[in-house]
């Protein structure tokens, strides 16, 4: 399994490259920059639930089978599925406004790399890593907490001031205000990445900084799409509003 392990954590960093590349070239057909030629869809609230799914599963099964269930690995699992379990039965089926298209092959995509992600994280904290109860005194833990908190509540603030907004606007896209909004065209992107560089700081592991490049590597391309859509389609959209990071990117 550590052969297996290690090959694995090598194709996401691998596939961090290739997809922050790919991504200033070609935008993700979905959302606002959903178009044809992406072969067949299936409803945006199944998708999203279907390809997040394999996140939670994989680390419920890797705690299940480890040997040692401490209270570090029980804070863990807590944390990661404190995001995985809203994302995938609860998110996909409160979104108002129009049950949107999603193409196919990004959720096969997406699953494949949850399958993978999982995997390598589950199989990381929960068996290859050693973590006593003085874990949760050191700074790593500490500051990484801290960091996926204020994650947390960024990204999920943005996804209720977007689920309001489309409650208002049922009919099109309009500038999003409010909140961080003020600050960046996505601070919901913002949020998770900052959530999964608490990730990676409060496991201390290759594991999780592989998934921290590989969510900037994904997230941050898309945010630099949507703001650049968002000037695009609104001549009066904020000059001073960046894409992902306040006063900064």
């Amino acid at each position: 399994m550590s052969t297996v392990y290690w090959y694995s954590l090598i194709v996401i960093f691998i596939s961090a490259v290739i997809v922050f590349i790919l991504l200033f070239f070609v935008s993700a057909p979905y959302g606002k920059f959903l178009r044809k030629g992406w072969g067949p869809v299936i409803r945006s609230k199944w998708a999203w639930s279907m390809m997040e799914f394999p996140s939670p599963a994989l680390m419920i099964f890797f705690f299940l089978i480890s040997e040692e269930k401490n209270i570090m690995r029980v804070i863990f699992i807590v944390f990661w599925l404190s995001h995985y379990f809203h994302r995938t039965f609860i998110y996909p089926f409160i979104q108002p406004g129009r049950n949107k298209s999603y193409p196919l092959i990004l959720v096969l995509m997406a699953f494949i790399f949850n399958c993978l992600n999982g995997s390598v994280n589950g199989y990381g904290v929960f068996h290859l890593l050693k973590y006593d109860q003085s874990w949760i005194f050191s700074w790593q833990f500490a500051g990484g907490a801290l960091l996926f908190i204020v994650g947390f509540v960024i990204n999920k603030s943005a996804h209720r001031i977007f689920n309001r907004i489309r409650m208002e606007n049922p009919e099109g896209y309009v500038i999003p205000r409010g909140g961080l909004f003020d600050f960046v065209s996505c601070p919901h992107y913002f949020g998770e990445i900052i959530e999964w560089g608490g990730w990676a700081l409060m496991t201390w592991s290759v594991a999780g900084l592989s998934f921290f490049v590989f969510t900037i590597a994904n997230l941050v391309p898309r945010a630099l799409s949507s703001h650049t859509w968002y000037k695009n389609n609104f001549p009066e959209y904020p000059s001073e509003r960046k894409a992902v990071i306040p006063y900064i990117l």
